[in-house]
């Protein structure tokens, strides 16, 4: 089976109290890969143990835009301590041009300080992104015109906004190191992959030949995170 990744938000429910032993599970599972959504007060050095004894790699981190503006320093320092490469902001307030503003300048302030430590920068999407504020502005629009920065598509709220996550991945080209990969339905009930609607087959389809890094995620703790996960990845080796 190829190499995919977990976004351990989908299982949340466990990592919480028990990140280690999470990390031991969705490994034995088959996952190669994780993608962070929080540390938990652990150091670095701990977590980097743990991956390494479960055969992981940390491909990429969900770092809050607080953590970003309120210790941007110490940020930088636990991904080169804990070896993670890809630094990933999972939102941020962007409900009109003046957010958008700040979103703009302070992606375009980091960038440069990340990449000069060695680190890229991306943004992941959820459906507001694509769709238009009151004012008019767009987020994705201004991300993709007055920034650098590389980006996540989250597949799944991609369709949820009306869009093909086909032509989003084509239109955003080489930007695109990451995706989501994730199903659910139009009104915004996630599923694991292949229970939903969206076009799961043909986006999986597509990074595989564009050689995107593909995490899975699934929100919905149906019955628990961990089953979910078992199912997504089950999904995977059919379609592999």
């Amino acid at each position: 089976m190829k190499d995919y990744g977990l976004q351990l938000y989908s299982v949340r429910d466990i990592t919480k109290d028990d990140f280690r032993g999470t990390l031991k599970k969705v490994a034995d599972m088959g996952y190669k890969m994780v993608e962070s959504a929080g540390f938990f007060g652990h150091s670095a050095s701990d977590v980097k143990s743990w991956l390494s004894e479960y055969g992981l790699t940390l491909c990429s981190t969900h770092t809050g835009w607080n953590l970003m503006t309120d210790d941007f320093d110490a940020t930088v320092k636990y991904h080169k301590e804990v070896g993670c490469r890809d630094l990933i902001i999972p939102g941020a307030p962007h409900g009109n041009k003046e957010e958008i503003e700040v979103l703009v300048n302070n992606i375009n302030k980091w960038q440069p300080i990340l990449e000069s430590e060695g680190i890229r920068l991306h943004y992941h999407n959820h459906h507001q992104e694509f769709i238009p504020n009151a004012d008019g502005s767009v987020t994705m629009d201004a991300l993709a015109e007055k920034t650098n920065v590389l980006l996540e598509i989250d597949t799944y709220w991609a369709y949820v906004a009306g869009e093909d996550p086909i032509a989003v991945l084509d239109k955003y080209g080489d930007r695109v190191k990451f995706i989501h990969l994730k199903d659910g339905t139009k009104d915004k009930v996630g599923k694991s992959l292949g229970l939903g609607t969206a076009p799961v087959l043909d986006v999986l389809r597509k990074a595989q030949q564009t050689g995107r890094v593909i995490v899975v995620e699934s929100e919905g703790l149906e019955p628990t995170g961990e089953e979910e996960v078992r199912r997504c990845i089950e999904f995977l080796r059919k379609a592999d």
